[in-house]
């Protein structure tokens, strides 16, 4: 299969190429992995995402609305809120259009031991060398193979930062890490769990099918704070257009009784976007910790947009 080829039409086929790959037989998805097949643990995020929320977790909780039905989160990332949330969460569906991502949530579902047992192959053989051909293996086919290379660069790179060029390729070069913790078995075993009976899917935001009184998180790459930030965590950009893109549709969202809450920079362009009496914007204080200069990693204001009153 050609991965190039995997994103040249985003709204035709990507459910369906993922199936293929993973070789599963969607009728006998329910016969996966038994409640009781692993020990029951706290589920963190197993992978480092730039703009990660654990930081404002609990703002985040805080403009929860009161109630919902189902949960949607189509920039799934590390996945902070939904690991937060998930025991209570009646029903979730998570996407992404990062292709290695995805893949990573889905053998982590599926097949968190046969993950393990890779990621402990790439913790006994890391080292500079190592890491860079790991770096250059850009068309794998196996999702277990794709899914453990995901998480040893993303937990060895520079900064956990996960960057992609226009060809979809990973080109992060090797952090400085004296136990970069690459195998984290009891985390993964955990997240198993907790994805157990959540539907995860490789599509654009806009693609997803939520009704009245359902729950939609955005959390976009965020638009650019005078030049120092960056929006390619897959191989298609995420420019202004596509946040208005993504305004458009929670707007049609809003008007079909979905609830929605939506992550952001804090900048004139956003809250400008935001404006309307649809939305409600607030402000919060986030900590990011990817500027190259110790000295510059500090607090920053970011927006949390809601369409409801808390």
């Amino acid at each position: 299969m050609d991965r190039q080829n995997i994103f040249s039409e985003l709204e035709m086929g990507l459910e369906e190429t993922l199936e293929q790959l993973l070789e599963i037989d969607t009728k006998s998805l329910a016969s996966g992995i038994e409640e009781s097949a692993f020990p029951k643990g706290v589920a963190t995020p197993f992978v480092k995402w730039v703009g990660g929320k654990r930081s404002i977790m609990d703002a985040l909780k805080a403009h929860l609305p009161e109630g919902f039905n189902d949960y949607y989160e189509p920039f799934i990332g590390g996945g902070a809120l939904f690991f937060e949330l998930h025991r209570k969460l009646q029903k979730a569906y998570l996407s992404d259009t990062n292709f290695d991502l995805v893949m990573a949530y889905r053998v982590v579902q599926r097949s968190p031991e046969d993950l393990v047992e890779l990621l402990r192959e790439h913790a006994r053989k890391h080292s500079q060398e190592y890491y860079y051909k790991m770096r250059d293996r850009h068309h794998l086919q196996n999702p277990a193979e794709i899914a453990a290379r995901l998480l040893y660069l993303n937990k060895t790179c520079y900064n956990g930062l996960w960057r992609v060029n226009s060809k979809g390729e990973f080109n992060v070069p090797i952090g400085r890490y004296k136990n970069p913790g690459i195998v984290q078995e009891e985390n993964i075993l955990a997240c198993c769990q907790a994805l157990q009976s959540v539907d995860i899917r490789l599509t654009t935001f806009d693609e997803i099918k939520p009704t009245e009184d359902d729950f939609v998180y955005f959390d976009p790459p965020y638009h650019p704070m005078a030049g120092a930030s960056f929006t390619r965590y897959a191989k298609l950009d995420f420019n202004e257009q596509d946040q208005v893109r993504l305004r458009d549709f929670a707007l049609k969202l809003h008007k079909q009784g979905v609830k929605v809450m939506l992550s952001n920079s804090d900048t004139p362009f956003i809250r400008n976007l935001y404006g309307s009496k649809f939305f409600q914007i607030a402000t919060v204080q986030a900590l990011r910790l990817v500027n190259c200069k110790a000295n510059k990693r500090s607090a920053v204001n970011e927006v949390l947009i809601t369409n409801y009153c808390e």
